[in-house]
């Protein structure tokens, strides 16, 4: 277990000898329902120090990987533009290091310029997400920086035009008509990423696991919860037939720690952490 709270539970790496860099972006300028994302890169490390080092599912511990936790970035609350290129900076700073960044956010726009770094590095990244929402409209009301809208600028920046979606059960009309012309969409579930990872074969990849996938039953700590989601299971399973995948990026986000008082939420996010840096 982790003895040092300040960190994630024994990422004591430092950034030299690491492959995999972790730091929190810890903002939530364009939530659309619920705040509190802010709070959750902070919260996730306190709450590591009751999960151990070890994954009975992979049988490896987190002890004997080489990751460093660079801790959470000073985001300016009021500047959007600032905060993600703070976002964008740190991520390219990681890739030319020849490092995997692994970002811990945050609400969901955080994803764009960490993938932004990684694209300019890997021109044919394929990107993988995992989310109860599509996140592929063009704006939300009126603005095309938001939350609601990050897939879709992710997807404009792509070069391979490989967007594969798993778990979405909520979206508009025009979002909908969109990833059936563009998108490799599962609805729902995730059952298909054995066949999704024979596609990809070696290809670079970014994933990006937005917790809201989780049914809101056993994930209430999100600020946009969406019934009829995933199981813990289910998503440990989807993350488990990735391995073997050429991994280059990843985050995770959308826990909002304060709406689940009893921290389940906050703990099953540091599992699904651990077992995602470790596929890495």
């Amino acid at each position: 277990m982790n003895n040092k709270p300040n960190i994630f539970m024994a990422l004591d790496s430092n950034f030299e000898e690491s492959n995999i860099v972790v730091f929190g972006a810890p903002y939530d300028g364009t939530v659309s329902y619920r705040p509190g994302t802010r709070f959750a890169p902070n919260a996730i490390r306190v709450e590591s120090f009751g999960i151990e080092t070890y994954s009975p599912y992979q049988e490896k511990d987190l002890e004997d990987l080489k990751v460093f936790d660079y801790g959470d970035l000073e985001l300016p609350m009021g500047n959007r533009e600032k905060a993600l290129d703070i976002i964008y900076q740190t991520s390219k700073k990681i890739v030319e290091s020849n490092k995997i960044p692994f970002m811990i956010g945050g609400e969901h726009l955080v994803t764009l310029p960490a993938f932004k770094a990684v694209f300019e590095k890997y021109n044919d990244i394929v990107l993988i997400q995992f989310d109860a929402h599509a996140d592929l409209r063009d704006n939300y009301l009126g603005e095309g920086l938001s939350h609601a809208c990050v897939m879709q600028r992710c997807y404009q920046i792509m070069k391979s035009k490989e967007l594969y979606q798993f778990g979405i059960r909520s979206m508009t009309k025009e979002e909908h008509e969109f990833a059936k012309k563009h998108t490799i969409l599962e609805k729902f579930s995730a059952n298909t990423v054995s066949e999704a990872k024979e596609k990809i074969k070696d290809k670079p990849v970014y994933i990006t696991i937005d917790l809201d996938v989780l049914d809101p039953s056993i994930f209430s700590g999100t600020g946009t919860p969406e019934a009829g989601g995933l199981t813990y299971k289910e998503l440990q399973k989807a993350i488990l037939d990735m391995r073997g995948l050429k991994i280059v990026g990843a985050d995770v986000n959308e826990l909002s720690p304060d709406y689940d008082s009893s921290k389940v939420s906050t703990i099953t996010a540091c599992k699904v952490i651990r077992e995602m840096l470790m596929i890495i």
